[in-house]
Parts: structure tokens; C-alpha cells; sequence
């Protein structure tokens, strides 16, 4: 499990639907040490599950980096089951995507919060704007017969505003410069929202496949028309325009030419050093 919520305290909610992650019907509360990926093999399919933490100890980032949790953040383990033969299901890495877009939706789909500067950062970042992280994504998938048991972990600054910025914040500083009243948000209400945004987005992907997602998507996105080198910091330029039909970068060369392109796999900021994969 690449994220898990080993706390003081959580909750591990078992819902009827992923939609209503608050309205369960059991709550389990855990201890330190206590873990939701041997609890998620024993679920029905159609019951959903989803831990809570108020606090995270021991968390865990992409490779060796921890992931500071200091309270105020919303914090979940979201569990997920994807069919194999499905638009989705053979389409993974699309999953990332769409927990970061349900962030970002959850929030600026509040009436009155939609001009709130909250994006998405490829491959698994929530930014303010394009100049500051304030949440992230990680995700686990295990492959069972047909089935992709798929924990989605995620992250987000909402009260907190150490050690970067919050969602808090970003609402504080609108209504100054606006002359807004807009209310200060909730952790809980926003997973709750989440949770929610993200069945929606699964549902859409399924019947649309990504282009059913992607507008909305780039609406958020952070990246376009950026320039990034390839390889190196003195590799060839290139400009980002898109995703390709497997979720990774589409960018557009100085030669004309629109290629994919993947993290080199070593970088910590995934957008340096990337590289076009060697075609088989």
C-alpha cells in the first residue's frame, strides 16, 4: 500500500455507495497500525469502503518521500473496484486523474466557489494556481481475477495552513479581494464531496471513456501550453497539449511532431527529465 492512514485515530467507513462516504452503514474505529487493505479483500463489491484519519503519523509519499499530515488536512483511503474489461479498467493510470479532478470539482462546484484558484497538477497534484502543492494523490491497484482492487489515497491542505497553503486560505484571500462573504470549508464535508465527484467521473469515464472527462479536466489543469525539455534541463523543448489516451503527456516538438512522453521514473518534480518511451 504506497498510502495508508496509520493515525491516532480513524475511522473506516463501509457505505451501500461510494456517494455517501458520511452515511454509513458501519463505522470500524482503528488504532495505530491498524490497515484497510486486508479489510478491502473481505467487502462485497457493491458495499463501499473509505478511511478517514483526523491525523497521519507515518505518512507515506511517492517513493521514499514521507507526507507530512498535520491536522487540518482531509485525509482518505478510498476504495475502488474497477472491472479489467472495462474503458477504465484498461485505462488505470486515468484513476489518479480522476481523484485529483474530484478535489478540485468537490470544491469549485460550490455555488459561489467557482472562481476559487484551486487546480490540477499532471500526473497527481492539487496546486494553487500553478505556484503552490496543497494536496496530492497515490494510488494501489491489485489485480484479483477480473477486478482491480484500486485504494486511492489522497491528500489535501483545508485548514491547515502549514506547511505550504490551504483551501482556507485561498477562500480568505478571494473574499478580500472580491469583497466576498464566502464561508470557510469543512475537511469532512469536502471528502464527503469528493467521494461523490469522484463516483460521477467514474461513471462518466465508463460510459464516455476520456473524453468524457478531459474538458473539464484541462478547465483545471495547470499545464497548457507549458514548456518543458526533454531528458534533461538542456534537452529539446517541448509543449505540452494534452493527454494521450492512456492518461501520460501528449507534447507537440519543435519538428511539428505530437509524441508521448513518460517521467524518467528518478526525477522528484515528474514534469523534468522526461522521456518518449522506445516504441516496441
Amino acid at each position: 500500500m504506497l498510502w495508508s492512514p496509520p493515525s491516532e485515530e480513524y475511522h473506516v467507513a463501509v457505505t451501500p455507495a461510494l456517494a455517501a462516504p458520511l452515511n454509513p452503514q458501519k463505522v470500524f474505529q482503528r488504532h495505530p497500525g491498524g490497515c484497510t487493505d486486508r479489510l478491502m479483500f473481505e467487502m462485497p463489491q457493491e458495499m463501499g469502503l473509505i478511511a478517514i484519519a483526523v491525523r497521519q503519523t507515518q505518512g507515506k509519499g511517492r517513493g521514499k518521500n514521507a507526507w507530512l499530515s498535520p491536522l487540518g488536512c482531509a485525509l482518505s483511503t478510498l476504495l475502488v473496484c474497477i472491472p479489467v474489461r472495462s474503458p477504465l479498467g484498461q485505462r488505470i493510470p486515468f484513476v489518479q486523474h480522476l481523484m485529483s479532478l474530484a478535489v478540485v470539482e468537490a470544491v469549485r462546484s460550490i455555488p459561489g466557489y467557482q472562481d476559487i484558484n484551486l487546480r490540477v497538477k499532471w500526473p497527481n497534484d492539487i496546486y494553487y494556481s500553478d505556484l503552490m502543492k496543497l494536496g496530492g494523490v497515490l494510488v494501489n491497484s491489485t489485480l484479483m481475477g477480473e477486478t482491480f482492487y484500486i485504494l486511492i489515497g489522497c491528500g489535501f491542505n483545508v485548514t491547515n495552513s502549514n506547511p505550504t497553503i490551504c483551501i482556507n486560505d485561498l477562500i480568505t484571500e478571494y473574499n478580500k479581494e472580491h469583497g466576498a462573504e464566502l464561508q470557510p470549508l469543512r475537511a469532512d464535508c469536502l471528502i464527503a464531496r469528493m467521494a461523490t465527484v469522484l463516483e460521477k467521473l467514474i461513471d462518466t469515464f465508463q460510459d464516455q471513456g476520456p473524453n468524457g472527462i478531459l474538458p473539464l479536466y484541462y478547465k483545471y489543469w495547470v499545464h497548457s501550453a507549458q514548456q518543458v525539455r526533454l531528458g534533461s534541463a538542456e534537452g529539446p523543448k517541448v509543449w505540452i497539449v494534452g493527454l494521450d489516451d492512456s492518461g501520460f503527456l501528449l507534447v507537440h516538438q519543435e519538428n511539428g511532431d505530437v509524441v508521448t512522453v513518460h517521467p524518467d521514473g528518478n526525477s522528484f518534480d515528474m514534469l523534468k527529465n522526461l522521456i518518449v518511451p522506445k516504441q516496441r
